[in-house]
């Protein structure tokens, strides 16, 4: 049996500069579109809410991931530091995709994570809102994955 923890650096307390990094890195996870590699980061009975589901543990996570990204496609997603202080981070966020008939949108929302004294998230609460788009509204033209580090953000975009 396993018994040394995981550890996902970079680990509480946060500063400016590893709170930026945490959210980099979870969006760079999330634009990936990986399930099972972006359930590694929380904790093994991490708790979440989303819109009106509430996943708790990995496998629910995982379950859900990969229902949303089978339904929203061309996903491409922003974060942004918002406030931070001891092992928690504030986060809001955009990301745009399109539907199974084509219709596109772009998802606002705001996150509060809480981390382990290993970087883990146990804690996620998102509130997100769809506004829907013309393709022609799009802001984030980027290859699908990692957004390029020249690529405009959030309040760079006016968004």
């Amino acid at each position: 049996m396993n018994t040394i923890p995981e550890v996902r650096p970079p680990v509480p307390p946060f500063t400016h500069e590893t709170a930026t990094q945490k959210v980099r890195m979870a969006e760079d996870g999330w634009n990936g579109r990986n399930p099972e590699r972006v359930a590694l980061v929380y904790t093994i009975d991490s708790q979440w809410r989303n819109r009106t589901e509430f996943p708790v543990g990995r496998e629910q996570i995982i379950a859900f991931l990969t229902r949303k990204w089978a339904k929203e496609h061309e996903y491409r997603l922003i974060k942004e530091l918002w406030a931070y202080q001891g092992n928690r981070i504030a986060v809001r966020f955009a990301y745009e995709w399109h539907d199974d008939n084509g219709e596109w949108f772009r998802s606002y929302g705001n996150e509060n994570w809480q981390f382990n004294e290993q970087g883990l998230m146990e804690y996620r609460y998102a509130c997100i809102n769809d506004l829907a788009i013309k393709e022609a509204e799009r802001k984030f033209h980027w290859s699908l994955g990692r957004r390029p580090d020249d690529h405009l953000g959030l309040s760079e975009l006016g968004l």
